[in-house]
């Protein structure tokens, strides 16, 4: 079989406008392998690039996609470490909405033990994005702690259990009753509902936070430098009410506080290597334990990405929204 079916957005759009079409299944170069891919997760930032706002990066392929699951169907010059038809996760640079996908090696960690190859589908970009952010840049130690934002999202719902399982305490806001009771449900010591609450108050009266883990930007920027204690760090990964804000800069020094952010999309083959192999000594071992696993929302066929596509922004879901192949 030469060719493979693919999904991508040839125009910008809602979730009409993502299209199926057929595609010359690729051949992996040197330091990389083909995955034959049995499940790829749904992502904020797939919906961004079908918006027309967030093109792949140089050499990346426009087929949308950031993480997969599936078993190696081939293996490029200089792979070690992997053989044929292991069952393998990946984050990409695109390319996950496709029956086969190539992925740096350095990007691809073997699926953890006692999880399906489906659910493993909804891990790559959320550990690798809660790791760097929250443990690296974020500096986040036992005992402290963490405020989530969006807590109910795939992020939000592997910060939780992570952050928990390390020994910190956490707080996370969510936008509906059930989805803080599910926040509590995975280690949160209080979900707060912000359409009703006012969290920046709950959790300054809890004792404040020394990390905040942020993709709403906007006015709770401000907000969360307020309830942060000396030496805070708050981490911006997202900008979901805008990426222009005003701010108190003499809060900011009084009491030391580090406001920082990234992205993890762009960054070099390199340093997405150095972080699989932090989650694979740190992160894996959670899963083992049966301190980490992904929360699904949905999964829907390939040929039903439109409908995945619905429901991340409809804002109902809770966890990861999948695409089987």
């Amino acid at each position: 079989m030469e060719s493979m079916r693919a999904v991508t957005a040839p125009e910008p759009g809602g979730p009409e406008a993502l299209v199926l079409e057929s595609r010359e299944i690729p051949r992996p170069g040197p330091g990389q392998v083909l995955i034959r891919v049995a499940a790829a997760g749904v992502n904020r930032p797939d919906v961004i690039q079908r918006m027309g706002f967030y093109p792949p990066p140089p050499g990346a392929t426009d087929i949308l996609g950031l993480e997969v699951s599936g078993r190696i169907a081939s293996i490029g010059e200089g792979v070690e470490g992997f053989s044929e038809d292991d069952a393998v996760i990946a984050l990409l640079g695109g390319g996950g909405y496709a029956e086969y996908a190539l992925a740096d090696a350095g990007s691809v960690l073997p699926v953890p033990d006692g999880l399906t190859l489906q659910e493993a589908a909804g891990l790559p970009e959320t550990c690798f994005t809660v790791w760097t952010n929250v443990f690296e840049r974020g500096a986040l130690k036992e005992g402290e702690t963490l405020l989530v934002h969006g807590g109910a999202s795939g992020i939000g719902t592997t910060a939780i259990q992570m952050a928990a399982a390390r020994g910190a305490r956490v707080f996370a806001t969510a936008g509906t009753p059930d989805k803080a009771a599910l926040c509590e449900t995975l280690g949160a010591e209080r979900g707060v509902n912000y359409r009703e609450e006012d969290f920046a108050e709950i959790v300054k009266e809890a004792g404040g936070a020394d990390v905040v883990l942020d993709m709403v930007g906007g006015d709770y920027v401000q907000k969360n430098l307020d309830l942060l204690n000396m030496d805070g760090r708050c981490v911006q990964i997202a900008y979901l009410n805008g990426s222009q804000v005003q701010l108190d800069l003499m809060r900011l020094m009084l009491k030391r506080l580090t406001l920082t952010g990234s992205t993890l999309r762009a960054r070099p083959a390199e340093e997405k290597a150095r972080i699989a192999g932090q989650v694979r000594d740190h992160v894996w071992p959670m899963i083992a334990a049966g301190k980490l696993k992904p929360v699904i929302d949905s999964v829907f066929p390939l040929e039903e990405a439109e409908k995945a596509h619905e429901r991340i922004d409809s804002a109902d879901h809770a966890g990861k929204i999948l695409l089987t192949v």
